[in-house]
């Protein structure tokens, strides 16, 4: 039998195992002994931001010749145009059964049908350009794999990217809007939170969502960053279609 190794647990993850137990209580009909402290109060929110040129950085690093990162660079393609968190990422889908890619207006509910939204709201959001034939290229899930974990972890340690927490998978929803807040400007930035699943969208029209008065100007924000990534890392966001030889 393996040896025993104590893990340490962040104070966030041992409150919320309080809140739950302290909610199973409720549900029994039996008031907690005990109180809880909101997560918020104990979690400290990572300061570090990715520039535009680590960004570029990491595409590279996942277009490395000979190395199989592919589903990497998947990752980064929509995490980059979505602003979306890593498992809405994950959750990308483009069968028809799954009403997320919706080919006709170019927008994308990065919400399942059937899936109940929860506090972490997942938004639908304008695709930008260039992302818009690599959901037309995809045949059901856009990343083939349940996680890319293990390589975004390598990829950190090669680029040497801030640990502690300070650069995990969430590193391009905040690298991301950190960048299009500064372009955006505070006056439209109502628009960064509506990707960001922050604040909800006003009309339920898809094809209204891509006009710069509801999501439009956030769309070509994005598209200016997908832009300034291209000309660093060329080919980040290039599509490669592999064609049958006769």
């Amino acid at each position: 039998m393996a040896a025993r190794t104590d893990r340490v647990r962040a104070p966030g993850t041992i409150e919320n195992s309080l809140i739950q137990l302290a909610a199973a209580f409720r549900m029994g009909g039996v008031t907690p002994a005990f109180g809880t402290i909101p997560v918020t109060e104990l979690v400290r929110t990572p300061q570090y931001r990715a520039d535009i040129e680590t960004l570029a950085a990491m595409f590279r690093y996942a277009m490395t010749p000979k190395k199989k990162r592919d589903n990497l660079l998947r990752f980064l393609r929509a995490a980059v145009a979505t602003w979306a968190r890593p498992d809405a990422v994950h959750d990308i889908d483009t069968r028809r059964e799954r009403r997320q890619w919706h080919p006709t207006s170019h927008v994308l509910a990065l919400n399942p049908d059937g899936r109940r939204q929860t506090r972490k709201y997942r938004a639908t959001v304008p695709v930008p350009r260039q992302f818009v034939p690599h959901l037309q290229a995809a045949k059901g899930p856009y990343i083939p794999v349940s996680s890319v974990k293990s390589a975004w972890e390598a990829m950190e340690i090669d680029l040497k990217l801030p640990r502690s927490g300070e650069s995990g998978m969430k590193l391009i929803r905040r690298s991301v809007s950190h960048i299009a807040r500064k372009r955006l400007g505070e006056e439209h930035w109502v628009q960064g939170k509506m990707m960001l699943g922050h604040h909800k969208a006003s009309t339920s029209d898809f094809y209204a969502l891509p006009d710069p008065a509801n999501l439009g100007r956030a769309l070509a924000v994005t598209e200016a960053i997908i832009d300034d990534i291209e000309k660093a890392a060329p080919g980040a966001f290039r599509l490669v279609v592999l064609r049958a030889v006769a």
